[in-house]
């Protein structure tokens, strides 16, 4: 792990500051009725800080991925309470009854629900009582998953929110967690969608407020179904040459949509990691990778900071996401479908 007490305390306060604060707050809502023009707090009682649903959530796994990394601690302690505040049998219940509520089929779909699966991991790996507590809804966002995708005919393979790859990721980090078959459905799908690919045209990459690299994710989630020979075949198909990447930098990271740009260089760093780690040891893409991951790893780190809320609230939880990657649990070895 190369997340440090320091650096936790910085990144979780980030966190913590933003999971009570309710505005400034985008919400993907749709309004069935005049009952439904209530605020952020009444929609969805657990999940309504950090300016989007999406980034309440994962700004809760970064706090419970915290206190699993330094247990025992101070930090530890405050990053459970706001934790504990916030993750109850009542606010909870509320937050399966907007989930399961008329016309909310595609309610934070995959993002959200994939990282409330990856919070509902953490919990689960963390042996916390909040695990049993937020497991409803664990239930109702995997089912609205896992009754999407048999009928999803393609990929989306942009570099935001809707990118399928990562969200496939998430569910088999999960799923590899919970065990009882869970993994069979993202596993077949990833193999439908990605087999196949070649020539993957990450030439054309970033576009112009991507904070994933479409080809990176799609490879990253790959070598998590694949022998490590396996991937090394399937990825000099996809990416023939290990592409030169640099690492980008926002004109202005005070629009929330330009700020993606620090995001990407968190994301492409954890990828990368990731895909030199699904590689053969005696690999020697795996060198040009690695020096790659690490000065997108420098840059984005440099830009997680308080300054401006529209990176701060969620870019807190990429960074730590990267830093601590070796918790997961992501073992390769699975034969991928001929």
């Amino acid at each position: 792990m190369l997340l440090d007490p320091a650096t936790a305390e910085r990144f979780a306060r980030l966190a913590l500051e933003c999971v009570v604060r309710e505005y400034p707050n985008k919400i993907a809502h749709t309004l069935q009725s005049d009952a439904d023009a209530r605020p952020p707090r009444e929609l969805t009682p657990a999940f309504y800080g950090c300016y989007d649903w999406h980034s309440a959530v994962h700004g809760h796994w970064t706090l419970a991925r915290v206190a699993r990394a330094f247990p025992g601690t101070p930090l530890a302690s405050r990053v459970q309470a706001a934790l504990v505040r916030n993750i109850t049998p009542e606010t909870i219940a509320g937050e399966v009854r907007y989930l399961d509520a008329p016309g909310r089929a595609a309610f934070e779909r995959p993002y959200g629900l994939a990282w409330l699966l990856q919070l509902s991991a953490e919990l689960r790996v963390s042996k916390s009582p909040l695990a049993q507590v937020i497991e409803p809804l664990e239930t109702a966002a995997a089912r609205k998953l896992e009754e999407w995708l048999p009928k999803l005919p393609y990929p989306d393979r942009s570099g935001q929110h809707s990118n399928t790859a990562f969200a496939l990721g998430l569910m088999i980090d999960w799923a590899r967690v919970v065990g009882d078959g869970r993994e069979k459905l993202p596993f077949a799908s990833t193999i439908r969608f990605y087999n196949g690919d070649h020539n993957g045209p990450i030439a054309f990459e970033p576009a112009g407020e991507d904070f994933f690299s479409p080809c990176l994710a799609e490879a990253d989630l790959m070598r998590r179904v694949c022998t490590p020979q396996e991937f090394a075949d399937w990825l000099a198909a996809f990416l023939p040459d290990i592409p030169n990447l640099r690492p980008v930098a926002p004109t202005d990271p005070s629009d929330g949509k330009l700020a993606h740009f620090d995001g990407l260089n968190l994301s492409r760093a954890w990828m990368l990691f990731g895909i030199a780690k699904g590689l053969p040891d005696n690999d020697p893409r795996r060198l040009r990778l690695l020096l790659t991951a690490d000065a997108h790893r420098d840059a984005g780190l440099a830009a997680v900071s308080g300054a401006h809320y529209e990176g701060s609230h969620w870019l807190g939880t990429f960074a730590v996401y990267l830093e601590t990657m070796d918790l997961e649990d992501r073992p390769t070895g699975l034969r991928r479908v001929r």
